[in-house]
């Protein structure tokens, strides 16, 4: 399941592609348009720096602006970001330690599948699929 700080996190990237070109933007301008808290959206936007998504300046003219073009990132980096791993279960994890089961686990399969439905979906869609030409105000 993906969680609000997830889904927020998709509604903040939305609403700065919509408004790319407009130079950094206030998160309490995000806050307002998207109707999510600031305090949440700083913890939000915070990581979203930090794994390299945004750009954010402080002080006067500050704000929030993408750090590449919307076409550039995908739904699935986003999600992980936020989210952690998108794996079903754990012995999926990259990097896991092989499962002494795996030979006989008549469930991996399945899982194996799930995970590649999931991870090429996310990652088959780009931010700029979600603008669209609807009202600029989006809820997921």
């Amino acid at each position: 399941m993906i969680s609000t700080k997830g889904r927020y996190a998709l509604r903040v990237m939305i609403d700065l592609a919509q408004h790319e070109g407009e130079g950094n933007i206030p998160l309490k301008d995000i806050a307002e348009r998207q109707d999510i808290s600031k305090k949440y959206l700083e913890i939000i936007v915070k990581e979203l720096v930090k794994g390299g998504l945004l750009h954010g300046v402080s002080g006067k003219g500050g704000g929030y602006s993408l750090s590449r073009k919307p076409d550039e990132y995908t739904v699935g980096e986003i999600l992980e970001l936020l989210e952690g791993t998108l794996a079903p279960v754990a012995c999926l994890l990259e990097g896991a330690d092989s499962c002494p089961r795996s030979d006989t686990c008549l469930t991996l399969p399945m899982w194996k599948e799930y995970y590649e439905m999931i991870h090429g979906f996310f990652y088959g869609k780009k931010l700029s699929d979600l603008l669209g030409s609807r009202d600029p105000v989006y809820y997921i």
